[in-house]
């Protein structure tokens, strides 16, 4: 890789850590924090958070005709998702361990814990888990893609592609043949050694 780029890259990561601080910040103003994965709120903000909550009738009357007949569409997607949960659950225990890999730690991807936020409804609760579920199990699926990527070609492609994944700025040229006969098994071993 350009060295230019290669700092470019690293200037990009520690931006990446810089903005993890400032979020750790927001936290701390809104007086909560996180204790080996567990929220812990501080107790006035609890009660100022309950006395904010919208009860279910207002919330409903409240709600467009559109919003409740879209959460039909919204919610038909459930299917699919868990089918591709369960199907990236099997892949990877399949694949991964035949070459070499570990499987991804789900619980890193799938969080729900917007059910502890007191502002919220049962309905509100509800679709937010839904949709941390959604994004969840899609940022796993990717996550799974690409280390698969990485494993069998670990290659840049030849347009401009928008949100690439982490591991892409770091893949082969497109066009680099001897890069890629060359350097194909460095990117496997990169990838287990990452998982020791």
């Amino acid at each position: 890789m350009d060295e230019d780029i290669g700092r470019m890259i690293d200037r990009l990561r520690r931006m990446e850590d810089d903005i993890e601080k400032k979020f750790e910040q927001r936290r701390e103003a809104l007086q909560y924090r996180l204790e080996n994965k567990k929220i812990v709120f501080e107790k006035d903000l609890l009660e100022r958070q309950r006395r904010l909550k919208v009860g279910l009738l207002t919330f409903l009357r409240r709600s467009s005709v559109a919003d409740l007949a879209s959460a039909l569409v919204v919610y038909a997607l459930a299917i699919p998702l868990a089918l591709m949960d369960i199907g990236v659950w099997f892949y990877q225990r399949i694949c991964f361990p035949l070459w070499g890999l570990a499987p991804i730690a789900r619980s890193d991807y799938l969080v729900l814990d917007r059910h502890r936020l007191a502002y919220l409804n049962g309905i509100q609760k509800l679709n937010c888990h839904y949709c941390a579920y959604a994004n969840g199990v899609i940022a796993l699926v990717r996550e799974v893609a690409s280390q698969t990527e990485q494993y069998w070609c670990p290659i840049k492609h030849a347009s401009r592609m928008r949100g690439t994944h982490s591991r892409y700025l770091d893949f082969l040229e497109y066009g680099d043949a001897e890069g890629f006969h060359q350097k194909s098994e460095q990117y496997r071993q990169q990838l287990r050694a990452a998982q020791r």
